[in-house]
């Protein structure tokens, strides 16, 4: 009886794409799902006005869809990029609202939601721990940039919306595991993102931005990369 991954021939272990590690270059796709949301500080308007009294970030879950190049640097070290990432997401805040308008269809507890379609692209430092015949551990770190096709900061109809600006960057940090099939490298993977730039486009005329001062995004991803 044979297993697709762990063969046994004569009593020997067989070893799936023995080669694999040893390329310069390799290629693959990663298929993910995220939980996002925004870590903000507030204004001090929100402490001198009482229209809103509590602001909530909720976390929310969206897709990753990722096409990976990695080059080895030695036996434990690679470099890797994404040089096509897209990410999408649905962040959202909730307002607790002493005087919600009936008419703009607020109640006094009221939720704004944010879309994201974002072009990502990230540079990690990988390392790898020794092959264990089809298995292998590895931790990843790095910077990002990202561009968000859906932002807003530029809309001049956007009075009951968050606006964000288009640019962010940040670091991320994550781990994984190789496992070798006998024609592809399947690898689940986890991640965690900290956005370092303010993307709040802060308006103070709107109710529901003006309570805010800085807005960072906070990203929590599983992938399944098939190398």
């Amino acid at each position: 009886m044979a297993l697709p991954c762990f063969a046994f021939s004569q009593g020997q272990f067989e070893l799936n794409l023995p080669d694999h590690d040893d390329k310069d270059f390799h290629f693959g796709i990663s298929l993910g799902t995220n939980r996002s949301f925004y870590h903000f500080d507030f204004n001090p308007r929100f402490l001198n006005y009482d229209t809103v009294l509590v602001v909530e970030s909720l976390q929310s879950t969206g897709i990753n869809l990722a096409w990976l190049v990695n080059m080895r640097l030695n036996d434990h070290f690679d470099l890797r990029t994404y040089p096509l990432n897209l990410v999408f997401t649905e962040k959202a805040f909730q307002y607790r609202l002493s005087y919600p308008d009936p008419f703009a269809n607020e109640d006094s507890v009221t939720t704004r939601k944010v879309q994201g379609i974002t072009l990502s692209l990230p540079f990690q430092l990988k390392f790898s721990s020794d092959r264990i015949q089809n298995f292998k551990v590895y931790m990843i770190g790095g910077g990002k940039v990202e561009y968000d096709f859906a932002a807003n900061a530029g809309e001049k109809n956007a009075e009951k919306l968050i606006k964000l600006n288009k640019l962010d960057y940040g670091i991320e940090a994550g781990m994984g595991f190789h496992f070798y099939f006998p024609v592809f490298v399947l690898s689940p993977e986890i991640k965690m993102g900290w956005g370092l730039k303010n993307v709040h486009s802060r308006d103070e005329n709107l109710k529901f931005s003006n309570v805010i001062d800085q807005i960072k995004s906070r990203t929590i991803t599983f992938s399944l990369i098939i190398e």
